[in-house]
């Protein structure tokens, strides 16, 4: 049986050690990224199972990307290969000032293909949650389909959704992001939204608002992520700020918020009430920012706990 079961696109990232514009660098490092795959991975380190549904091309790209995260412990016994669309690639632009860009190869890619045959209704069912992201439905018709009919499994098997919306403005309008996430938020029990996602989806840049909007649509739990501040938590009966942690030297930041989402369900499913729980999802989405790639720096729960001064290290 699985902890959780998310779905969605995973690439190739090739990115850099060297910070500056990508028409100055020669050398690049092939990792990967997606955040559905981020989080699955971070559940897995920190004592989880997780399984990862998606489409690769049946290239050597594809290949890559599931021999990896296979190799981190995800189920992967989903994950189907199209012999008629690549696997989707980009480029990492990092910069000593500033957030990390990112350029897209993915138009027509293999998991953009994803269509509602492509789910398994008994394996979404084993699942404790579904994790969905905004990223998903922005990709094509059909993966915004598949999105919808993932929500009505998870619902007809009482399979709790958690929804990051992960709002990536290069894959669509505000316009069409707000009108499809608030639609999918409307059927989420858990929301984890950044600041800026929630002026785009609810038209409000303070946390309470925020919170206060999605609750009114439903929601039993919203988390609103604040950054180097922490994150803000909400239900119907309680609310409260929970301090971040300080981090010496950020080197990337992209991946710190699948990070973010990986601890603070982990911490559901070990039990932690909501502010231990989004304890927890500070300091993993701290410690991710530490380690240059999406999901090298995701730490195991021992590591978590030394980070928060719970457990002592042992270094030799």
């Amino acid at each position: 049986m699985l902890d959780v079961v998310t779905f969605g696109e995973t690439m190739v990232l090739m990115s850099h050690e060297i910070s500056g514009p990508l028409r100055y660098v020669n050398r690049f490092m092939k990792q990967i990224g997606g955040a559905e795959s981020n989080f699955a991975i971070g559940i897995v380190r920190l004592g989880h199972k997780a399984g990862w549904i998606s489409k690769l091309g049946n290239d050597e790209f594809g290949k890559y990307i599931v021999s990896f995260i296979r190799g981190e412990g995800v189920d992967t016994s989903r994950v189907k290969f199209d012999s008629e669309a690549p696997t989707g690639v980009y480029f990492k632009e990092r910069r000593e000032w500033g957030e990390s860009k990112v350029y897209y190869y993915r138009k027509g890619s293999a998991a953009s293909r994803l269509t509602p045959m492509d789910l398994d209704f008994e394996y979404i069912g084993s699942a404790k949650y579904l994790h969905i992201t905004g990223i998903t439905p922005a990709l094509s018709e059909s993966c915004y389909q598949t999105t919808k009919e993932a929500i009505k499994i998870a619902k007809s098997k009482g399979v709790k959704i958690i929804l990051d919306p992960n709002i990536r403005l290069k894959l669509w309008t505000k316009e069409r992001a707000r009108e499809v996430i608030l639609e999918l938020a409307s059927k989420a029990d858990i929301i984890l939204p950044g600041v800026g996602e929630g002026e785009i989806l609810v038209g409000e840049n303070e946390p309470e608002r925020i919170a206060e909007k999605f609750l009114e649509l439903g929601i039993g739990i919203v988390v609103v992520k604040l950054g180097k501040q922490g994150a803000y938590y909400a239900t119907a009966s309680e609310n409260k700020y929970v301090t971040g942690f300080h981090v010496e030297r950020v080197v990337d930041t992209i991946g710190a918020g699948d990070g973010f989402a990986a601890g603070f369900v982990a911490g559901l499913l070990k039990g932690y009430s909501l502010e231990k729980a989004v304890r927890l999802a500070n300091a993993v989405g701290a410690i991710v920012t530490t380690v240059i790639g999406d999901v090298e720096g995701l730490p195991t729960m021992d590591e978590v706990l030394v980070f928060m001064g719970e457990k002592d290290g042992i270094d030799r």
